[in-house]
Parts: structure tokens; C-alpha cells; sequence
């Protein structure tokens, strides 16, 4: 991790901006064609939750500004950032569940089986405290959803992305699924979150740098 300095930082007047928002996080929604993806997954057996998370995960953490966050007054950098997973519990309930992130699919996809089945197990609702070096991530896989808005604190200040993906559906002989990406507008710009779905769409029709 390290700390940014503000003084030299190229978007420090963005930040000064935007950080005194009410409500300074903005979503972007979209459709992504996960054809070839779905395929890949389904040839390999591999489970589509575990890949969809993986991916999503590994594009986040190849772009620098998606490791940012605010503390206090301070704007860090981590190293990597970790999937925070909802996961359906017993009676229609969920559970956080955190997967240590890898940038190896075959090392990150045994270790998150285990972690999900540890916390259907056992679940819990609680991060540890002052943990930011995470992607809060879930599915919605009832809606083919075109808009999305996230609850969130603001005291304090909150800028952790928030990424959910909705129920894929048959368009013109291809697979296409909605995907939501919610950040903090002092850390990111459009600009950034367009990097992030070009990437996703990148690795989607190229399966294979991933599984």
C-alpha cells in the first residue's frame, strides 16, 4: 500500500471537487456479451460464479485507480484488493463472504470454493474494521436489470467500488448480461469505469487468458 501525495496528484482538483459531495458516487450500467465466456466455462466445468468473480476481480486490480481509497484525508493505494461476495444463505438471506484475490485462476478458484462453503456454513454480515481493500461484489440473477443504485455510508466516507452482474439473456444469436459498476466520482472518472468495461469485454471474448 501507499499513501498519494496530494500535492503532486494529477487529479487533486477532481478530488477536492468531488469529495465534498453529498452523494459522490456515480453507476454506470451496460449489457456484456458473455458468449464466448459462457461457453468456456461450461466446456471447462468450471463454476460460472467462482469465473464471473475471478474476472471481475482481476480487471479491477489491473487498474490502478480501482485499488484507490479514501481515509480520512488521505488517499491510498493498495497492492490488491479483494472480491467481497454476497452468497445465498438459508430463508432467502445472504451472506458477506471476502475471497483472498490471486491473479492465478487455478490458485484463486479451489481457495474461493472453500471460503463460500465455509461461510454458508457459517455466515456473518461484518467486515473486519477499517477494511477498504476490498470490491463489494454481488449477482442478481432474477433481473436483466438497466439501472442499479447501491446503499452506502457516508460518515465515514465509503469508496469502495461496488460491482453486480444481472441475469444473461439470448440477443441475436449471442449471450448478453447487464453489468453494474458503482464508485466514488473523487477517485474515478468515466473515463476510468469505460477502461474497466473494455477490459471485462476484452476477457470475456478471450476466455482463455483467463481460465
Amino acid at each position: 500500500m501507499r499513501i498519494i501525495n496530494l500535492d503532486t496528484w494529477p487529479r487533486r482538483k477532481q478530488f477536492a471537487l468531488f469529495n465534498r459531495f453529498d452523494y459522490p458516487h456515480f453507476n454506470l450500467c451496460a449489457n456484456v456479451d458473455i458468449t464466448q465466456f459462457r461457453a468456456a466455462v461450461k466446456a471447462r466445468e468450471v463454476n460460472f460464479t467462482i469465473a464471473t468473480i475471478y474476472l471481475l476481480a482481476r480487471v479491477a486490480n489491473e487498474i490502478p485507480s480501482f485499488r484507490c481509497r479514501i481515509r480520512g484525508e488521505q488517499i491510498v493505494e493498495h497492492e490488491a484488493v479483494h472480491p467481497s461476495h454476497t452468497i445465498a444463505t438459508d430463508g432467502d438471506l445472504f451472506s458477506f463472504c471476502t475471497i483472498p484475490y490471486d491473479p492465478d485462476f487455478a490458485v484463486f478458484a479451489p481457495r474461493a470454493a472453500d471460503t463460500i462453503a465455509h461461510r454458508q456454513e457459517k455466515p456473518t454480515l461484518e467486515d473486519d474494521p477499517g477494511q477498504d481493500n476490498l470490491l463489494y461484489l454481488s449477482a442478481i440473477p432474477w433481473i436483466s436489470f438497466t439501472g442499479l443504485l447501491h446503499p452506502i455510508h457516508m460518515h465515514p466516507v465509503d469508496s469502495v467500488p461496488r460491482i453486480v452482474w444481472g441475469k444473461f439473456f439470448p440477443m441475436n444469436d449471442r449471450w448478453q448480461m447487464p453489468l453494474s459498476v458503482q464508485v466514488h466520482h473523487a477517485l474515478l472518472d468515466g473515463f476510468h469505469v469505460g477502461q474497466y468495461f473494455e477490459q471485462v469485454q476484452t476477457y470475456l471474448g478471450q476466455p482463455e487468458q483467463l481460465l
